[in-house]
């Protein structure tokens, strides 16, 4: 062997050490199972169709609430624990090392910011609600899954604040118009663009974001009977959301057995 094949065998050796330690991992001291639910619930949504190659799932930070956890830019499907990263207050990676970000982090950043009682939130594209965020019928619950949406829907149109834009939610300040658009709400629809819900966990913002899309659906059906349509109201909305939230897991842990089973194969 020549020198220099064996400096170039050595240089290698060195250097390997140095691509191992740029591997993609989770942030540290992350709970399993926080990681886990950010997975499930990303494939959950994909699964239903709720969310396609585009959309997010976010956690709070469970030890530093000014910071948050969600994947590096890949499609919902295929987003694994290992793909999960840091974000500041203001949507700035805590460690990148290089991994491309999603970006509209700025939804997250920004609702983080205004919301201290949301510890999770999904943006989606869904197809459901798309009809609602661009017309004057506004979204409104037909039955008791969907009940967290008798509060009120907010529609919120960025060319009110910003202009003719690309529609993307690219930075803190187009973020913040976003929040204070939803307000105390669970959910705000994006003209044009899909929607952003949230939940005290995981787990709650996955089920809002899957039936916001299922209640938009079988509110237009409702629409085309073209009679007259009996929504649940506030007062309802509220008790049956207390429900909904209290055996949330029923429906969780078959949501998950379900993608689990697909990504065994």
């Amino acid at each position: 062997m020549s020198r220099r094949m064996i400096f170039a065998l050595m240089a290698w050796v060195l250097w390997l050490p140095g691509i191992r330690a740029q591997a993609p991992s989770p942030p540290a001291d992350i709970p399993p199972a926080l990681l886990e639910d950010i997975v499930i619930g990303s494939r959950i949504l994909a699964d239903f169709g709720v969310l396609d190659g585009f959309g997010h799932v976010s956690a709070r930070h469970p030890t530093n609430p000014k910071h948050f956890l969600m994947s590096r830019s890949l499609a919902p499907a295929l987003v694994t624990a290992e793909d999960i990263m840091e974000f500041d207050e203001d949507g700035n990676a805590v460690d990148a090392r290089g991994r491309s970000l999603f970006l509209e982090r700025f939804i997250h950043a920004a609702i983080y910011k205004m919301r201290p009682d949301v510890m999770s939130v999904v943006h989606t594209h869904s197809p459901g609600v798309i009809p609602f965020s661009v017309s004057k019928t506004p979204l409104k619950p037909l039955f008791h899954n969907a009940a967290f949406l008798a509060a009120g829907v907010p529609v919120w149109d960025i060319a009110k604040e910003f202009g003719p834009t690309d529609m993307l939610v690219r930075d803190n300040g187009i973020g913040r118009s976003l929040a204070r658009a939803l307000g105390d709400k669970a959910v705000v629809l994006m003209r044009g663009h899909g929607d952003a819900t949230v939940g005290p966990d995981v787990k709650v913002a996955v089920f809002r974001a899957y039936y916001t899309d299922v209640n938009a659906r079988l509110q237009s059906q409702a629409i085309g009977l073209g009679s007259v349509i009996t929504y649940l109201s506030t007062e309802e909305g509220a008790k049956a959301d207390t429900i909904n939230l209290a055996v949330i897991d029923r429906i969780w842990n078959l949501w998950k057995l379900r993608v689990q089973g697909e990504m065994s194969k």
